[in-house]
């Protein structure tokens, strides 16, 4: 009965570890350049999370590939981006690859 009980508690912990999302988007105010791009990029890929990172200046939005398993929390990313000068309105946790963030930021007119 022990095992039993060990097994539903591991069960139960499968789902949320699959939720987790590969790539965080964050609309973010104050981006005019292409040095802001740069130092956002920069100062994001300094995290032992991040993957990969896409800015879009045009769109306001910078995006955050994770590794695998691993998390960077809301508050992080909103100090780091805080004490480059920049302010984050929303923060998204998604599925979408940055392959198809990168392809719909390009279909954009």
């Amino acid at each position: 009965m022990k095992h039993l009980r060990i097994l539903l508690l591991l069960a139960g912990l499968a789902p949320a570890a699959a939720t987790h999302a590969a790539t965080i988007e964050m609309t973010v105010n104050g981006l005019v350049c292409g040095f802001c791009a740069q130092g956002i990029e920069k100062t994001l890929r300094k995290n032992p999370a991040t993957d990969d990172v896409l800015v879009s200046l045009e769109n306001r939005l910078v995006a955050v590939a994770t590794k695998p398993d691993a998390d960077i929390a809301d508050e992080t990313l909103r100090e780091a981006l805080r004490d480059s000068g920049y302010d984050v309105t929303a923060i998204v946790r998604t599925d979408r690859s940055l392959d198809a963030i990168r392809a719909g930021v390009a279909a954009k007119p």
